[in-house]
C-alpha cells in the first residue's frame, strides 16, 4: 500500500491509542477531519469534531503545518501522532 501510511494515534483526551492508515495524498485538515468523524463514531459520540483539532508528531512534539500533504511531511510507517 503505497498510497497510505500506517500511524500510531494518541488520543489524550480518551486516554486511548489506535493504528490508522491514512492516505498519504490528502492534506492534514482532511486526515484531522476523517479522524475526528471516526473517533467520535467508535467511542460512542464522545469526541469533539466540531472542535478545530491539530496533529502533532509525538517524538518532537512539533504540530504538523495543516496545509500540507501527507507525503510532504515526515510522517511515514510507525509514525506516532497525537490529535488534540
Amino acid at each position: 500500500m503505497n498510497n497510505k501510511v500506517l500511524v500510531v494515534l494518541y488520543v489524550p483526551i480518551l486516554e486511548k491509542e489506535y493504528n490508522c492508515f491514512i492516505p498519504v495524498n490528502k492534506k492534514i485538515q482532511n486526515v484531522i477531519n476523517l479522524l475526528a468523524k471516526a473517533l467520535y463514531e467508535m467511542n460512542d459520540n464522545n469526541f469533539d469534531i466540531d472542535h478545530n483539532h491539530s496533529l502533532y508528531i509525538k517524538d518532537t512534539g512539533k504540530e504538523v503545518n495543516k496545509s500540507v500533504r501527507i507525503k510532504d511531511t515526515s510522517i511515514r510507517n510507525a509514525t506516532e501522532l497525537i490529535i488534540i
